[in-house]
């Protein structure tokens, strides 16, 4: 019987070793300097295990042709995070055969061709407070191509009685993640710890800030400060709310969504003062946003922009997918609104926006709970986060079917069950969190 056993075991074993070595992989692939159009030489490569709280789990240095190679230990997603210049650049880890090659920029902390593409105020009233969700996105055309990269790489003015809830920023081909806002010296002033990669097509950099502001008295003026060019500056706001531009800044009405007040300042220079005030309450549409799918497409054209989740490549799953067809003028904002109104489908599908508070990113950690202009904010821990991954590939997905339901090219069965599907598995990972 203990022979039966022992040998039951060693049977087990060796089944679970053969299983193993099945799923192991080798990965290889080259580093492209892309600033010299040169080979990488002497750059670190780390495999990173997201389901085991971003380990790293296999490490490489480039050889002068820029090429490395990784053993991948299992199946199951991994990253590819090379560092140039003390830069981060990733990509997922390739299954099968699939090289792993990626692109990498020289970083230098002030580069030209920076610029802002639009900073995006989205602004709802909640139990005696202004909720503020910020998004700028940056422009990084710099020739020839250069990250831009420093402890102060993207600075932000926020009112003096701001209470950060979360910040998060997004490279042109990734995902939201957390990451480090810092108090300069300045009053009010706070810059990023994240870089400013060059444009990928018309993919660009995004920064984003949620915060909150107290609103007792029904009542509240806004001074933004733009400390580089905004192409333009935008306020999205519930109908209920009275929107009234003050210091002579020339606020356009854009009649974009029967559900939402847009206003838009085009060619905002930097340091010009700009002003307005709100008043009333009201909190932002959750869905239903405008007309059936095949009427919001209609007249919109082509779409451009980032797309939701920085990796669909058809033009359906690219923000400004057909909201509402512009009167008299280009909507500026046609860009922007998709990734907005997906941002707020997910909040309702997950219960929070986790993906702003939760750390997933080796460059930081969110400051949440601290007041602009009051010091440096508490110091917060970093712990693993095994399921980061999952979550953003999960919010992805619900990005590009909201994305294809409002193109018309997911019919309303395929969307509620798909739909489904997703949001049974986010809510089980947002349990294990």
């Amino acid at each position: 019987m203990k022979a039966s056993s022992v040998l039951l075991r060693s049977l087990a074993a060796s089944l679970l070793f053969s299983s193993a070595l099945a799923h192991a992989a080798t990965v290889t692939g080259t580093v492209t300097d892309k600033t010299t159009g040169k080979p990488s030489a002497g750059d670190t490569v780390v495999l990173v295990d997201v389901q085991a709280g971003m380990g790293e789990v296999a490490k490489a240095t480039t050889d002068a042709r820029g090429h490395y190679s990784l053993n991948k230990p299992g199946s199951g997603p991994y990253l590819i995070r090379v560092t140039h210049q003390n830069t981060g650049y990733f990509i997922a880890a390739p299954d099968g055969a699939g090289p792993g090659d990626i692109p990498v920029y020289d970083a230098a902390p002030k580069v030209d061709g920076i610029s802002i593409e639009a900073d995006v105020m989205e602004i709802e009233t909640e139990n005696g407070q202004l909720k503020v969700n910020e998004r700028y996105f940056v422009h990084n055309t710099s020739s020839p191509p250069r990250t831009q990269y420093s402890p102060r790489g993207f600075e932000v003015v926020l009112p003096a009685e701001a209470v950060v809830d979360g910040t998060a920023a997004r490279r042109p081909t990734g995902l939201p993640t957390a990451t480090q806002l810092t108090p300069t010296s300045q009053k009010g002033h706070f810059t990023f710890d994240f870089p400013i990669q060059p444009d990928e097509g018309d993919k660009n950099t995004l920064f984003q800030i949620e915060y909150h502001i107290p609103y007792s008295s029904g009542k509240y003026t806004f001074h933004p400060q733009e400390l580089l060019a905004a192409d333009n500056v935008a306020v999205l706001l519930p109908k209920s709310i009275t929107f009234a531009a003050g210091g002579g800044a020339n606020f356009q009405s854009v009649p974009e969504d029967p559900g939402i007040q847009t206003f838009v300042l085009k060619n905002a220079a930097a340091g010009k003062a700009i002003e307005f005030t709100i008043s009333g309450a009201g909190s932002m549409p959750r869905e239903g946003q405008g007309a059936p799918a095949g009427q919001q497409s209609a007249g919109m054209g082509a779409p451009s922009g980032d797309s939701a989740g920085g990796d669909a490549t058809a033009q359906n799953n690219k923000p400004g997918g057909g909201i509402g067809t512009p009167i008299g003028t280009d909507d500026p904002l046609t860009k922007y609104k998709w990734w907005i109104l997906g941002a707020l489908a997910l909040v309702l599908v997950a219960g929070a926006a986790f993906f702003l508070r939760k750390p997933n990113d080796v460059i930081g950690v969110p400051n949440a709970g601290y007041t602009a202009g009051a010091g440096n904010p508490p110091a917060f821990g970093s712990p693993a986060v095994k399921n980061t991954a999952l979550l953003n590939a999960l919010k992805e997905e619900l990005f590009a079917i909201e994305s294809e339901k409002i193109s018309g090219t997911l019919s309303a069965a395929e969307y509620a069950e798909i739909k489904a599907a997703v949001e049974t598995v986010l809510k089980r990972a947002l349990n294990r969190k």
